[in-house]
Formats: C-alpha cells, sequence, structure tokens
C-alpha cells in the first residue's frame, strides 16, 4: 500500500496496541475520544507483543534493547499494515524513527508514583516501612531518588504487566510494596490500592509518565489533522519540554532521568535531575519561560503543503501555537545543558556503564 501523502482519513482506521489490559484499555480510551468527534469513523484494534511484553525476567535496563515496548509496532506502521498506534508517552524514546511523528497527546492524568502496599504493612508509609523492608521496581529512575529519602529501604527487580506485579505482592513474600505509576493504577480501576502518592520532593516522575499518544506516519497529514484534534495544549507543551530534556541528554526511558513540569496561562516551569543509580549523587536544574498570550489559541486550519505540520520533540499540533511549542522545546534543551555543563554528563555515562556492567 503507497503511503497516504495528503490522502484521506481511512474509512477504517486500524490502531495498533500491545496486548495487555492497561494498553487496550488505553487504546480504547484514545479511540472512544476520537469517536466524539467523529461518530461515523470506524477503527479496527489490532494487538501484538513487544521485546518488554515477551522478556519478564529481566530489568528493563539490562536489556539492552531500545524502543523496548514500540519497535514491532513501529514496524507494522512502516509497512502500512496499522494506521496509527497507541502509546504511553512514556514508553517513546526521545528520537523516532524516520517517517514517524507524535500527532495526539491526550490530556495528562496525574504524572506521580504511588506507594501500593502488601496487606501486612497497610497504613504506613515509605518512610514508616520498617528497615530492611523489600521494594519492587524495576526503575532505576525510582530506586535513586528512593535511595537517597529512604536510605534504609532495599529494593528488587520486580517485572510483567500491573496484574503480574499485584499478584507478585499479594500471594507472595518477597516485597512489603511496590512503585507503580498513579496513571496506570486509575486506568485499571485500582485507585483504592494507592497508599501514598510520592511528590516531586520524594520521587520526580519519567518524561511523560501519565500521558497518552499517537503516532502516526508523518506523510498523511489528513489524519494528521484529524488526530490533532485530541491534542491537550497544556500537556503538550509539558510533553514537547520533557522530550526535549530526554533528547539534549541523550537518555532512554530506562536511564535515571527524572522531571517535573508545570503549565500555567503565562509560564512553563521545568525542573530536570539525573541521578546515579545508588542515587548518591544528582544533578538539578530548574528554570522557566514566560509564554505568549497566543499560547492556548487554536491557529487557522492548517494546509497539508504549510509549515504547521513541524515537529517539536517529534511531536506535530498544526492548530497550535507554535511560537509556545518552540518555547517549551528550547526550555527543556536548556535545562538539559545545564546539567550537561555541571556534570549531568558524567553521571549518566557512569550510570550507563555500570548498567552494560550488569549485563555481561
Amino acid at each position: 500500500m503507497a503511503d497516504k501523502m495528503d490522502g484521506e482519513v481511512p474509512d477504517v482506521i486500524r490502531v495498533g496496541s500491545r496486548k495487555s489490559e492497561l494498553a487496550l484499555i488505553q487504546t480504547n480510551a484514545v479511540i472512544e475520544r476520537l469517536q466524539k468527534i467523529n461518530p461515523d469513523q470506524k477503527f479496527e484494534v489490532i494487538t501484538m507483543e513487544t521485546i518488554g511484553d515477551t522478556i519478564q525476567d529481566k530489568p528493563l535496563s539490562s536489556i539492552g534493547i531500545t524502543s523496548l515496548f514500540t519497535k514491532e509496532l513501529e514496524k507494522e506502521l512502516a509497512a502500512d499494515k496499522i494506521d496509527m498506534i497507541v502509546h504511553s508517552l512514556k514508553d517513546l524514546p526521545a528520537v523516532l524513527p524516520d517517517g514517524m511523528i507524535i500527532t495526539t497527546v491526550c490530556k495528562r492524568d496525574d504524572p506521580h508514583d504511588a506507594l501500593v502496599l502488601s496487606a501486612k504493612h497497610s497504613g504506613r508509609t515509605l518512610e514508616t516501612l520498617p528497615p530492611g523492608s523489600v521494594v519492587g521496581t524495576s526503575s532505576v529512575r525510582r530506586i535513586a531518588q528512593l535511595k537517597r529519602k529512604c536510605p534504609h529501604l532495599e529494593f528488587k527487580d520486580v517485572r510483567g504487566n500491573l496484574n503480574t506485579r499485584l499478584r507478585k505482592l499479594d500471594t507472595g513474600t518477597d516485597y512489603a510494596c511496590l512503585i507503580l505509576a498513579v496513571a496506570g493504577l486509575h486506568r485499571m480501576a485500582w485507585e483504592h490500592r494507592i497508599s501514598q502518592i510520592l511528590k516531586p520532593d520524594i520521587c520526580m516522575y519519567s518524561p511523560c509518565q501519565g500521558a497518552m499518544a499517537v503516532e502516526t506516519k508523518s506523510s498523511n497529514k489528513q489524519l494528521i489533522q484529524f488526530l490533532s484534534k485530541l491534542h491537550d495544549p497544556s500537556t503538550l507543551l509539558q510533553c514537547v519540554c520533557e522530550r526535549a530534556l530526554l533528547k539534549t541528554l541523550e537518555g532512554g526511558c530506562s536511564a535515571p532521568v527524572a522531571c517535573h513540569s508545570l503549565v500555567t496561562d503565562s509560564e512553563i516551569k521545568f525542573t530536570g535531575a539525573a541521578f546515579s543509580l545508588d542515587g548518591s549523587e544528582c544533578v538539578e536544574e530548574t528554570q522557566s519561560v514566560d509564554l505568549l498570550e497566543d499560547a492556548f489559541l487554536k491557529q487557522e486550519q492548517a494546509k497539508p503543503d504549510d509549515d504547521s505540520f513541524k515537529g517539536y520533540s517529534s511531536i506535530v499540533a498544526p492548530h497550535l501555537s507554535h511560537k509556545a511549542m518552540l518555547a517549551a522545546e528550547n526550555l527543556g534543551s536548556q535545562v538539559a545543558r545545564v546539567m550537561l555543563k555541571n556534570g549531568a554528563d558524567k553521571i549518566l555515562e557512569a550510570a550507563k556503564k555500570e548498567i552494560e556492567e550488569r549485563r555481561k
């Protein structure tokens, strides 16, 4: 099938998704929102497993492959076997394959991490767990930060989808608690399991955590225009900024990099941080940028041959302010450059080497 350079939106949009329950909940949520825009539009969901789904016995950081949860889906997109992919945006690498673009960034759910306790420790917080309690998480970002704040705790890898990880917590004796994303727990209707929400002073979140996104080929401008109607302007600016941080730091989703962003009508305030794996070293930087008055105003209808399809941190939003998106991208890059100047490059290189050693 040839690329639809400026073609119409397909009669049936083929949507690629991972097979997990959470992935399908997210995919169907995006489809429902699109059908509110066009009730007559039809969709077909095509599921598949990714490398990250099939390798369950190793921490993500030790697998040594990028795009763990996206590569197989992107191959199908490149081959025109699907038209769009629904992702957790934090799973997408800072640089996408040639010819692909992010065309939808939905309104962000709570981006923070949560403490989920075993029944034995009900009512406790991270700070009040007994010394030596084992925290289940495979995230080097979470471990690095929590070792700084809670040195009395131990950490152990836990892999699998949300169902599997909670089952390991509830039926086994290895873990006192898990650290999971608040957004995923809410989408699975498991918010009652949240014992503590970890605010940025305890654990900053992963870039783009809590945001759902759609990836398409960059050539189909009609489909891009249709999908971009779901963009949430505030979330979009946050994610442009956060992805720019990752790209400039050359950090992937398994790097010990964290952030916190806040968008108001007048400014974006952004904090980025990089950690050593043991949490002993940290480089952190906070900056802000003023937003122009038109930051959230819709632009005129984009034309397929104009500059409205320019990407910022690989995100296209033809109907929103490009000045605001450029400001957000520059802010994320500038925070990263200051971090690198202050030693983040050495911290991240040391973390990378240590992770590589663990693979051997």
